[in-house]
């Protein structure tokens, strides 16, 4: 595993994550679109960590491998198509619903109300998405355990996406269909720069979150952003002071 960078605003430079975005820039925005994991809620609060633990042990039980082995292909399944959901789907051809429950059966106690966050969604003019890999169960359970769900038009989860996970631009595509979004006039929230690619070509301003530790140390190498992550316009490891700046 690698260390994070120290990431701030931008599309590509190296600049203190303390870097507020230029108001302007989001002037026009009336749709705002979230990830739900590693987003709405820090890194450091390791909520997904419960959820890649039990994943690994579905993966485990299912094919009778040792965790080491079962991780392994988990994590190969997640990098080829986007989530472990989907690999086994493809390769082993398992109940969606049934992997999703075991999944996300995790202790949500780790979360706590945040109402500077939730001031600061309530006070963006237009309407707020959740775009989630994950369930809706998932999003709600967590987003009100931050104290931010009432706050959300909708949320659209892997079931809405058919089980194609972001970053396949068929899902973005459903997605923007679905609730007639101008990506011109919208805005992505994510903590992959992957997941990033596509909004970017739609129009979309982007926005990547980052650790607060800039020693963190990333699970997949890959979710870490680079010099050449070029379609990432602003990179900040606080969601409410950089929506704060922008109202």
């Amino acid at each position: 595993m690698e260390n994070s960078i120290s990431l701030g605003a931008g599309p590509c430079h190296k600049t203190p994550m303390s870097d507020l975005p230029n108001k302007a820039d989001f002037s026009h925005v009336r749709d705002w679109v979230f990830d739900l994991d590693n987003t709405l809620y820090p890194h450091h609060v390791d909520l997904f960590a419960q959820i890649d633990k039990n994943m690994t042990a579905y993966v485990s039980a299912l094919l009778g491998l040792s965790r080491e082995d079962a991780r392994t292909l988990q994590k190969q399944y997640y990098f080829d198509h986007g989530t472990t959901l989907k690999g086994l789907m493809i390769h082993h051809a398992i109940d969606p619903a049934d992997f999703l429950e075991k999944a996300h059966a995790i202790n949500y106690d780790v979360l706590s109300p945040d109402l500077p966050l939730g001031e600061a969604i309530q006070a963006l003019p237009g309407r707020k998405f959740i775009f989630t890999n994950g369930s809706v169960k998932h999003a709600e359970m967590a987003a009100r355990a931050l104290g931010i769900f009432h706050h959300f038009d909708d949320v659209f989860d892997i079931v809405a996406a058919e089980y194609v996970p972001k970053p396949a631009g068929a899902t973005y595509d459903k997605f923007m269909a679905l609730h007639r979004v101008d990506t011109k006039q919208a805005v992505m929230f994510e903590d992959l720069p992957r997941n990033l690619i596509v909004p970017k070509t739609l129009g979309m301003k982007t926005v990547l979150l980052t650790p607060r530790d800039e020693n963190h140390e990333f699970v997949d190498a890959w979710e870490k952003r680079t010099d050449g992550d070029k379609h990432i316009d602003y990179a900040t490891s606080s969601l409410t002071a950089f929506l704060n700046a922008l109202l």
